[in-house]
């Protein structure tokens, strides 16, 4: 069964319970009221009758008789007196003489009859009062019966129960009706969030969206919860879907990077393998000078791809240790002295550019949380950078401090970027279209640096200009350790 109908069930149960309960207070209170007035009017007219009573005394016998006072007819009221000692019955002159009266109960059973009940007579209802006279020594003599005809009150209560009988029936009809209409109206909005949900399954649709305009009671709570959720959604798939790609990149790219060395590495050593053969068939018809000297190139060969391999694989590795969430120790690093090594040690690096520096005496004092030999990897990952892309010029290595932060800048002359290019810079595997098959290198030296940047809650800044050089500004949070004791 639907929520609908489940809901429709039960406000129809409670609305019926409603109407039965009204109802019968109603007829509770209709019907008390009115025969209490009749018994009222009983009571009255029995007290009228008391003082007509007439006892005679005849000696060794005692007789009793009644008489019925001229009002009881006024009064619409029949009466009947049965005297147990003479087995007569004396009725008001307003009753039928040649038919029945009421019953009489036996002279055992009259102590204990009702004082009221409804008693037939000819098939005409009425309300009987009934008492029986007892004389002081506790002798029963008589049973005296006023009744009062309740045909109208009989009819009036039965009109009653109809017409609460089939206004209720009516109201259960129209509840269950307009119930259904205003459940299935109320419930709409769930229908929608089925919809969507449907169509998410079927067409894997994150953009789907529930439009509702109602008011923000439980059902709009929910809709707005369901749409916010539903964002989330498209946004986490959206995400997933780029991660997806680039994963999908980054495995093309390494293959395609690999494959490179790996190809020069088996041709050298399928030339070595002719060169050296011990069939003379297969060795090339050269003296043995020019075979030492071509098997000296190609295990030079095969060992610059080795380090160039081996360099493609340990950055990898750095990029696959980032994917995976896991960091590096830190602690609080003295930066003059890092920079200071990084200069020095950057002065032995091969380049065609002339290598500045600056002063470095502004970082004394100046700590940054972080490691040692992951920040002079980044470091060193620019510097080799501009050395790279600046064939003629100047490289300049210098830092500054600004609103406790420190900047650490690297700036060139080489050949620069466009614009539309900074924002990639840091992808994997992405080269400038101007230096693709230039200068060597794979393009995941600034992805690592970029890492490692973010790892130390730091931020890095680019201006470069085509044909004019690069600079980046590396911002590093400075942090002030406790003193040494």
């Amino acid at each position: 069964m639907s929520i609908r109908l489940r809901l429709t069930a039960w406000y129809t149960c409670i609305l019926a319970v409603t109407l039965v309960l009204f109802g019968s207070a109603v007829y509770g209170v209709v019907h008390y009221n009115m025969y209490s007035d009749l018994k009222k009017k009983l009571m009255d007219q029995r007290n009228k009758i008391q003082r007509n009573y007439i006892i005679d005394l005849s000696k060794g016998q005692v007789t009793f008789d009644i008489y019925f006072s001229g009002d009881i007819q006024a009064a619409q009221i029949f009466g009947q007196f049965h005297n147990y000692q003479s087995g007569l019955t004396y009725i008001s002159n307003n009753m039928d003489q040649s038919g029945p009266g009421f019953s009489v109960p036996s002279a055992k059973n009259a102590t204990s009859a009702k004082q009221f009940d409804k008693l037939y007579l000819k098939g005409n209802p009425f309300l009987v009062y009934q008492e029986p006279i007892v004389l002081q020594n506790n002798q029963l003599v008589g049973f005296l019966q006023l009744a009062v005809y309740t045909g109208h009150e009989e009819n009036m209560m039965k009109l009653l129960r109809s017409i609460l009988i089939t206004s209720a029936t009516i109201m259960l009809i129209m509840a269950t009706t307009f119930g259904l209409f205003l459940a299935r109206k109320s419930m709409a909005p769930i229908g929608k969030v089925i919809e969507a949900a449907s169509q998410i399954q079927n067409g894997s649709d994150l953009s789907v969206r529930i439009a509702y305009d109602g008011p923000q009671d439980e059902i709009g709570q929910l809709i707005n919860t369901v749409n916010s959720m539903l964002g989330r959604m498209e946004g986490f798939y959206k995400n997933l879907e780029e991660s997806y790609a680039a994963q999908r990149r980054f495995v093309s790219d390494a293959s395609h990077e690999l494959r490179t060395p790996l190809t020069t590495i088996r041709g050298n050593v399928d030339l070595l393998q002719k060169m050296w053969s011990k069939d003379a068939s297969e060795r090339p018809n050269l003296d043995e000078e020019t075979m030492h000297e071509m098997s000296l190139e190609a295990v030079s060969d095969i060992a610059d791809e080795s380090k160039r391999m081996s360099r493609l694989v340990g950055d990898m590795l750095s990029l696959a240790r980032a994917d995976t969430g896991r960091t590096f120790e830190k602690e609080p690093v003295p930066l003059e002295i890092l920079v200071e090594e990084v200069a020095r040690r950057a002065n032995m690096l091969p380049r065609t550019a002339e290598w500045i520096t600056g002063d470095f005496s502004i970082l004394n004092g100046i700590y940054i949380n972080g490691n040692k030999d992951y920040m002079q990897q980044m470091l060193f990952i620019f510097i080799e950078n501009a050395f790279k892309y600046t064939p003629e010029g100047q490289v300049t290595f210098d830092a500054f401090i600004y609103k406790n932060q420190v900047g650490i800048r690297i700036s060139d002359t080489g050949i620069g970027m466009d614009k539309e290019e900074v924002p990639y810079i840091f992808d994997r595997f992405y080269r400038a279209d101007q230096s693709r098959g230039v200068t060597e290198g794979i393009g995941l030296g600034l992805s690592i640096a970029k890492w490692i940047i973010d790892e130390l809650q730091g931020s890095v800044e680019v201006v470069t200009r085509l044909g004019e050089g690069t600079t980046f500004v590396i911002w590093l949070p400075i942090v002030y350790p406790t003193p040494l004791e």
